[in-house]
């Protein structure tokens, strides 16, 4: 027999998604200038861990070209990683109230597509900061990924309890 849960619990089931949703908008809602700060800040360091592991010393003009080198790469990267964790957030609401296999994948897809349409479209009216169609295709990616890798889990749990089962049928 399934175990119901509480409708609190399957209320709540929803939060890290909207916990996510804020601090996306939190993000959108810095200037161009801040945004571009915080990532280029994060490429730095990405390039002083590469200077420790690998041992090379770079001037710094040197320095300089290889954090532009991956500022970009860097930022989108960014964008990806936080829209598929949107989608993964976003399964879990609809796994609780019973969405599954393709249903759940498109439904999360399309709520995380949604919402960096309408984050690029509140981009527009932060200072520096545009709408980016292209912004909105890779955070759609990033969602996909996220999707996948539900997917992907729920396939091998699935696989596992058959095989489980059908093991404990054999002894029987």
């Amino acid at each position: 027999m399934k175990r119901q849960l509480h409708p609190l619990l399957k209320a709540c089931s929803a939060l890290p998604a909207v916990l996510l949703m804020c601090i996306i908008f939190s993000f959108s809602s810095q200037t161009g200038e801040e945004s571009a700060g915080l990532s280029y800040e994060i490429s730095s360091r990405l390039v002083d861990i590469g200077q420790s592991i690998t041992g090379e010393q770079l001037s710094p003009q040197e320095r300089e070209m290889r954090i532009e080198a991956i500022h970009t790469p860097v930022r989108k990267a960014a964008h990806m990683s936080e829209y598929c964790l949107l989608a993964l957030a976003f399964s879990l609401p609809l796994t609780v109230y019973g969405a599954r296999g393709m249903r759940r994948f498109l439904l999360a897809l399309l709520l995380s597509a949604a919402f960096a349409a309408s984050d690029e479209f509140h981009q527009s009216f932060v200072g520096g900061r545009g709408p980016s169609v292209m912004d909105v295709g890779i955070d759609s990616l990033g969602a996909a990924i996220g999707c996948a890798a539900v997917a992907i889990t729920a396939g091998l749990r699935r696989r596992s309890a058959e095989k489980k089962a059908a093991s404990q049928n054999k002894e029987e």
